[in-house]
């Protein structure tokens, strides 16, 4: 069975950091394109980030930019996303997802069921 598994979400004050997890089984992330995603209460998914298959080319929405960096481990079969100075408004459920291509959600095959991530003081 294919599937994407996030982890990592938890509560964080203004400020602070997480790291976000996302486990693959059933299938190897290596031939993939990667991407993070969120949604918050009352709003549209949003793109996070994204890394191509070869890992040589990332995106980072504007809001990430100098803050979230995306990564990969290919031999763990797990991508993370690093969040850094997290803010009020980074509140939302973080989703992963695999593809062919980056950074839209269109070129995303599979998806995980997301994990919370709260920023609150």
């Amino acid at each position: 069975q294919l599937q994407l598994v996030e982890s990592g979400g938890g509560l964080v004050q203004p400020g602070g950091s997480l790291r976000l997890s996302c486990a693959a089984s059933g299938f190897t992330l290596d031939y993939y394109a990667i991407g993070w995603f969120r949604q918050a209460p009352g709003k549209e998914r949003e793109g996070v980030s994204c890394m191509s298959d070869s890992g040589r080319t990332t995106y980072y929405a504007d809001f990430g930019e100098g803050r979230f960096t995306i990564s990969r481990d290919n031999a763990k079969n797990t991508v993370y996303l690093q969040m850094n100075s997290l803010k009020l408004e980074d509140t939302a459920v973080y989703y992963c997802a695999a593809g062919s291509r980056c950074p839209s959600a269109h070129g995303m095959a599979y998806w995980g069921k997301g994990t919370l991530v709260t920023v609150s003081s």
